[in-house]
């Protein structure tokens, strides 16, 4: 059999109940013109995580790990189903693996879980049976069966670790925008799409808080030799970026304006939260300015976190800017979001012509 076609579609898919619908007959038509299997990984509908976290918070403010990552994830569960059933009344044989199905084992770090075992043959059992197979984005199960999520957007890391099992060699990220850019278009005017760049560099922005693309589908992606498109998640599903071994040398900014910049007493101190934090899979950036350490993003209380894992009381500095060329990031802290939008526009500003880039969203 062909390896079949891997396809992610973020949550920015489905504004609507009818737009399964409208992807449903996309997925047909290509599957009547390439006749290939599918494997779909879909994203929760906007706002739909966010309302289960909301409802979460409000039954406690603290919940543990283990709940957030069983709840949190069923709003991809939705999404999935949602869409099998699209794809049955187009005439196709879909079926969907919910976490626990899929063959993945993880660790029990339930919101940031690494992958620790891999098995192929549910998903080579259901596409002997199935001309699809949805997988919901960012889910698994670890050595006891418990539900455990791959992080935020996390969605892509499905994808990736479903063509490796597949034996695919490509997947094709839709989202929103076409591919990645030198800034966000939404805050920097001029900002350009880059055709092609490097796993490096595209590993690189997602670290320092850029929201193409999680951070480990990257790795794993190079990991695998797999290739990575970058298409826009609406008909003529428009393709902008490419991301792979041989990609040009980029450059861009990042505002990441949900991080935190944490200031600690000393070196020592902000060296080891650093160390706790990566312990329990939630990225940070350690900066070289003095014992500052950058909370990259995500579905964390930090107060508690630490408070948690005595770690020594911290103080907030700001935002974090990044440029990055290449394979090089510099960073620059900023007071809050206002001031990391302008400082975003005037770095951009300086960027040598022509520039590739990043997107931040």
């Amino acid at each position: 059999m062909t390896a079949p076609a891997v396809l992610k579609f973020g949550g920015s898919t489905f504004p609507t109940v009818e737009a399964y619908a409208d992807l449903a007959t996309a997925l047909r038509r290509r599957f009547e013109e390439e006749r290939r299997p599918m494997a779909v990984v879909a994203s929760g509908m906007p706002g739909e995580t966010e309302k289960l976290r909301s409802r979460l918070h409000a039954a406690n403010p603290q919940p543990q790990d283990a709940t957030v990552a069983g709840l949190l994830t069923l709003a991809d569960t939705v999404s999935a189903h949602l869409l099998a059933a699209a794809l049955h009344r187009e005439g196709l044989s879909a079926t969907v693996l919910a976490g626990h199905q899929q063959g993945l084992v993880t660790d029990s770090t339930f919101m940031w879980a690494k992958v620790e075992q891999s098995d192929a043959e549910p998903l080579h059992r259901a596409f002997e049976e199935h001309q699809v197979v949805i997988v919901p984005g960012g889910q698994a199960a670890d050595a006891q069966g418990r539900p455990t999520w791959l992080g935020k957007n996390s969605s892509d890391l499905s994808a990736v670790l479903v063509a490796a099992a597949l034996g695919s060699d490509r997947v094709e990220i839709h989202s929103d925008v076409d591919g990645i850019y030198s800034a966000d278009p939404n805050v920097v005017a001029g900002a350009r799409l880059i055709p092609e760049m490097t796993y490096d560099t595209a590993s690189l922005m997602s670290l320092y808080g850029a929201k193409v693309l999680h951070r480990r589908s990257v790795r794993t992606a190079q990991q695998h030799g797999i290739t990575l498109i970058c298409r826009h998640n609406k008909a003529p599903f428009a393709s902008g970026t490419v991301i792979s071994g041989e990609g040009a040398p980029a450059a861009g900014i990042v505002a990441n304006t949900r991080s935190r910049v944490l200031s600690y007493a000393t070196d020592v101190d902000a060296d080891r939260a650093h160390s706790v934090f990566h312990s329990e899979g939630i990225d940070t950036v350690r900066l070289e300015d003095g014992p500052h350490l950058a909370v990259v993003g995500g579905y964390l209380d930090i107060d508690h976190f630490q408070q948690t894992h005595g770690l020594p009381h911290t103080r907030d500095v700001g935002v974090l800017v990044t440029e990055i060329t290449g394979s090089r990031a510099t960073t620059y802290i900023a007071d809050d979001a206002e001031q990391a939008r302008a400082l975003a526009r005037k770095l951009h500003d300086a960027l040598p012509e022509p520039a590739a880039g990043l997107h931040v969203l």
